[in-house]
């Protein structure tokens, strides 16, 4: 039986589970998330690493540290290069971050909070959400 919400990458050979309704979703637009997913900002989700299961495909893992000096794997597709979720997040412990577009429905989940605000390009518009100029405290 799968779990309420479902995800994969563009082609499909990497599938993931996990049941949790998010309570952390932010559209984030630092630099990091600027060039992870290429875009102006980046928007992803908190789950309980207990609660994040693979069902299909073995993902790749790039370690990388972050401007806090914090370390965190990226996983993607090693087939066609989806960035799906972050992992063993030293800031983090115990959590997993989800990128909203690898769901299969994005829609259920919106974002609650815009961080990173100072790093927003002039041209994106902010979202009718509370505002954070870094990481919400």
């Amino acid at each position: 039986m799968s779990r309420k919400y479902t995800g994969q990458c563009a082609c499909g050979a990497v599938k993931f589970e996990f049941g949790t309704d998010p309570n952390f979703v932010a559209d984030c637009h630092c630099m990091d998330c600027k060039r992870a997913t290429g875009g102006e900002a980046a928007t992803f989700f908190a789950v309980p690493q207990d609660d994040f299961t693979l069902i299909a495909g073995s993902p790749k893992a790039f370690h990388y540290i972050a401007d806090s000096g914090k370390g965190l794997d990226r996983n993607f597709c090693a087939e066609c290069g989806s960035r799906l979720f972050s992992s063993n997040l030293e800031s983090f412990p115990g959590l997993v971050f989800v990128t909203l577009g690898s769901l299969d429905r994005p829609e259920l989940i919106e974002p609650g909070v815009e961080m990173f605000t100072r790093r927003r390009l002039k041209w994106a518009k902010p979202l009718d959400l509370p505002q954070f100029e870094g990481m919400p405290g």
